[in-house]
């Protein structure tokens, strides 16, 4: 099959333009994500997220890392974005997303980084923590479509994003790809300074899921449409794990999930008694468990214990 991204028909009949002008008003005193800083970013970086207008790129691959459904045989076209709408002491890339590692570019170069990765086979272009970064993404993308970029967009966000911003992206986003951290309000506040992290993920998978549907796979294993969620599983039963999968359940009996077993003590994750170790098998299994007991069967296979 020959899948045309929807993007394509929206920048051919000027909604796209229109998008691009409604978010240009939206960072002006910004209110992209549920934090609404309320910050000038045309001017100034003091928002949460610590950006500005332009993107601000960390690094661009070929990435086989990422679900098997993504990266088939050439790989995910995986764009890393400087910094964060979150704040999570445990962050497994903190030297990305609270550190700064990156470098501004500007828009074109954000599009052509978007067509190299393709002249590279890569099946999709993964948006990497893309929320903060939708104005520069969606500047660059008339440049890539001018320039032929034809394959899915992959927005891989931390799930803390907000209805109107998702809104702006229906019909540009192909696949949704957010994670779903924790359920719990207090531990939320405590381990992102979000507290209504719970609340806002469910109504953001919500709307996701309203846009795109289930997952698409091609006759190829590939992935072109659709939702598919993560879940860190943290020890100790922090992320209230059980009670994640069972919203991801009532969503959809058909959504995609990775159980993701990698959690280590990076940051400062420290600083919380729960979260001074790696999960234990018995832990991960016990999230598989509950999967299988809610109904969920599209288990993303590129995982392995490393606890």
């Amino acid at each position: 099959m020959s899948y045309i991204p929807s993007y394509i028909s929206l920048y051919e009949e000027g909604i796209l333009t229109k998008r691009i002008e409604a978010i240009r008003k939206g960072i002006e005193g910004c209110m992209l994500c549920p934090h609404k800083c309320n910050v000038d970013r045309t001017k100034h970086r003091d928002g949460k997220c610590k950006s500005g207008q332009r993107p601000i790129v960390s690094s661009f691959n070929a990435h086989f890392g990422e679900e098997s459904c993504l990266v088939g045989r050439y790989g995910s076209g995986t764009i890393f974005f400087t910094n964060c709408n979150l704040s999570c002491i445990f962050c497994q890339n903190y030297d990305i997303s609270h550190l700064g590692s990156g470098k501004e570019i500007s828009y074109k170069d954000l599009a052509n980084i978007m067509l190299n990765l393709q002249a590279k086979g890569c099946h999709n272009i993964n948006l990497v923590t893309p929320t903060h970064m939708v104005y520069a993404i969606l500047r660059a993308l008339p440049i890539a479509i001018e320039g032929g970029l034809r394959i899915p967009l992959v927005y891989n966000s931390g799930g803390y994003d907000s209805i109107e911003t998702l809104h702006l992206l229906d019909g540009v986003i192909d696949i949704y790809m957010p994670d779903f951290k924790f359920m719990d309000y207090t531990i939320a506040e405590e381990l992102s300074n979000a507290k209504n992290y719970p609340n806002i993920a469910m109504n953001s998978l919500r709307e996701m899921h309203n846009q795109v549907g289930d997952l698409l796979i091609d006759d190829r294993g590939i992935a072109y449409k659709g939702l598919m969620v993560r879940h860190l599983v943290l020890p100790n039963n922090i992320a209230s794990t059980d009670r994640v999968i069972s919203f991801i359940a009532n969503l959809s009996k058909n959504t995609y999930i990775n159980i993701m077993n990698q959690y280590r003590p990076a940051f400062r994750a420290r600083e919380c008694f729960d979260l001074k170790r790696r999960i234990t098998l018995e832990e991960y299994d016990k999230a598989i468990d509950v999967t299988s007991s809610v109904g969920l069967k599209r288990l993303d296979k590129n995982n392995f214990f490393i606890g």
